[in-house]
């Protein structure tokens, strides 16, 4: 049997896993709640794992170890300023976050959030609030699904375009993205929330294990850790340095990634599905524990890599120019073929969990936050889950299509909607915590401000990462404009007090 015919195998097997999943998950969806929330009964650890697979994305098994091979370790300043941001919006964030929106007229969305806890004497405002978050989530979740789908194609075109017979590159292409992009869908919209969180749990855990195995086994076959940092040191000498090749207005950049955490959808929705504040506490604890592991086995994989090629000249980067092959390349190497297929499976599951994850993000900004407002009539519970199911397959098509064109940017759409959803949400997620005084109309202000700013800084091609001009600017004006709007309101005034209440004796649980 060819290793590609083993690698196929471990593919399959791996798919039918998330198929099963997902339809073991849609027997626990009774309704909407269920669908788009798991009926918010998530343990820590399901949090932890899911949180972080939907965040990480191939990036983390293909873009960090090819920076970090072409560019040495300055390149890990992203990965510094997100694990320090992911711990910030463990121990911040996610006890108040599942505090408040329950409290706040049990919140199952971002949107339905920020409409309940902002409601205070102009219930339009804060409706108006609600549509414009959900239209901000749609937009932006269409495009990054679309680059998640990319992803999955390019993936298939390089590692299985062969099994295609007769196929061009760019058919190859577009089988491989219908594949990964089908399948996705299979599960998720059956799954729904609890799908794609017990998929991601799955693909957490397979990417924690190839990205430990390999450098292990890589370090084992070069002769140990000295003659790898001596191979190292030898090919580039700057390579462990965190200020040579770059300046300190890239790193800043890089570092404020960070901050992007505080508003990402997909990732702090898996705070409002935890059975209690008081979770959060573990949930933080296993979800950084995961980060820190998974991204120094990135970094180790690609210094690994780097100290490979230096000293075999006859063994060749399948990608030259980025290195982002340098992962695939060495499992390839080092392992058997059904191994290797595994490895590949992980990288598949990198991209699928954030597929899957953003696909009911976006599905419950179309269903519990925009046609909710235009019906104006409550559905059934099964009429409601068959809406949410509709919408994933909406916005899967629409990503579809989009993903057609196999040129499309991933890397610069993906920093582009992470800066975007960082800069419009991120200040009103924390100010809606933690300040009492915040508004409807603040909040609208900074969102359409932080958004703005990022698509205009985006053209004026600086150095500076879009998101931090953009989470600046929505701060300030959402500060300013509450501070003029704020009218004491008794309800919201009490909400946040229990809020405050149950996130404090979670703490402290």
């Amino acid at each position: 049997m060819s290793a590609q015919a083993y690698q196929l195998i471990a593919i399959l097997v791996y798919f039918a896993g998330m198929i099963a999943i997902g339809f073991w998950a849609n027997r626990k969806n009774n309704d909407l709640d269920d669908y788009l929330l798991g009926g918010r009964g998530l343990t820590p650890g399901v949090a932890a794992l899911s949180a972080g697979a939907s965040d990480m994305s191939g990036w983390l098994l293909m873009g960090l170890p090819g920076a970090l091979y072409v560019g040495g370790l300055f390149q890990a300043w992203m990965a510094i300023g997100l694990t320090v941001g992911a711990w910030i919006n463990w121990k911040l964030v996610a006890p108040r976050l599942r505090a408040y929106t329950e409290v706040s007229n049990n919140s199952i969305t971002l949107p339905s959030f920020f409409d309940n806890r902002l409601r205070g004497a102009d219930p339009g405002i804060s409706r108006a609030l609600r549509v414009v978050a959900g239209l901000i989530i749609l937009t932006f979740f269409t495009f990054y699904v679309s680059s998640g789908m990319v992803a999955g194609g390019t993936f298939f075109q390089a590692s299985f375009g062969s099994v295609f017979e007769g196929a061009t590159p760019e058919q190859s292409y577009l089988y491989g993205m219908l594949i990964v992009g089908g399948i996705t869908v299979l599960y998720t919209l059956f799954g729904g929330f609890l799908g794609a969180t017990f998929t991601d749990v799955a693909q957490g855990l397979l990417m924690l294990a190839a990205l430990l195995v390999v450098p292990i086994v890589g370090i084992i076959e070069l002769g140990g850790p000295a003659d790898v940092y001596n191979a190292i040191v030898a090919a580039k000498p700057d390579a462990f340095s965190l200020v040579a090749g770059g300046t300190f207005i890239g790193a800043l950049s890089a570092a404020a990634w960070g901050l992007g955490y505080f508003g990402q959808p997909h990732i702090i929705v898996r705070f409002m599905a935890l059975r209690s504040p008081a979770d959060a506490k573990a949930g933080r604890r296993i979800g950084i524990g995961w980060m820190v592991l998974t991204v120094v086995g990135a970094i180790a994989t690609a210094f690994v890599g780097l100290a490979y090629f230096a000293t075999h000249p006859g063994a060749k980067l399948t990608d030259a120019k980025s290195a982002e092959s340098v992962f695939l390349d060495l499992s390839q190497i080092f392992f058997h073929p059904i191994v290797a297929g595994f490895v590949l499976a992980a990288v598949l599951a990198a991209i699928m969990s954030t597929i899957s994850s953003q696909l009911v993000v976006s599905s419950s900004a179309l269903v519990e936050d925009l046609a909710s407002m235009v019906l104006k009539r409550t559905l059934s519970p099964k009429a409601q889950v068959w809406l949410g199911r509709a919408g994933v397959l909406v916005v899967a098509i629409i990503a579809m299509i989009l993903a057609g064109d196999p040129a499309s940017s991933i890397l610069k759409l993906v920093a582009f909607a992470w800066a975007g959803f960082g800069a419009a949400f991120g200040p009103v997620v924390l100010l809606a915590l933690f300040w009492r005084k915040l508004t409807a109309w603040g909040a609208l202000s900074g969102m359409v401000v932080g958004a703005v700013t990022v698509f205009w800084w985006s053209k004026l091609g600086t150095e500076i990462y879009e998101i931090i001009p953009g989470f600046i600017a929505a701060t300030l004006v959402a500060v300013v404009v509450s501070t003029v709007t704020y009218k004491a309101n008794a309800e919201t005034e009490r909400e946040f007090d229990e809020a405050t209440r149950l996130a404090a004796s979670g703490a402290k649980a």
